[in-house]
């Protein structure tokens, strides 16, 4: 399965695999919306994922903005496949939020 989410109750864990694009984004936004309203922090890992296409960036930006209205911790965790890297910043995040540890968006593009 491409999306899996593990939750306790003061995190969220939400792993991608495989190419995330608009054939998943219904999902993505489902589980997001859960992981956001059951969590104090949530954590994306991007370890497992071939690509992002601009709808799966667009949630996961959608995401971020959220969580920061909500006052809740939102980063991507892990490491990250060049092309998902290149994807964000394609997209123009540059700044995204990142846990530490991981490469960081900004100087791709």
């Amino acid at each position: 399965m491409p999306l899996e989410l593990q939750q306790n109750e003061e995190s969220s864990l939400l792993c991608l695999e495989g190419l995330i694009d608009i054939a998943c984004a219904a999902e993505l936004k489902k589980l997001l919306i859960e992981a956001l309203s059951g969590a104090k922090e949530v954590r994306v890992s991007l370890g497992k994922a071939s690509g992002l296409d601009v709808t799966a960036v667009q949630l996961l930006r959608a995401a971020a903005r959220e969580a920061k209205a909500s006052g809740l911790e939102f980063a991507l965790a892990g490491t990250m496949p060049e092309p998902v890297l290149k994807a964000l910043g394609s997209a123009g995040f540059h700044e995204f939020p990142v846990s530490a540890g991981i490469s960081q968006v900004s100087g791709v593009g």
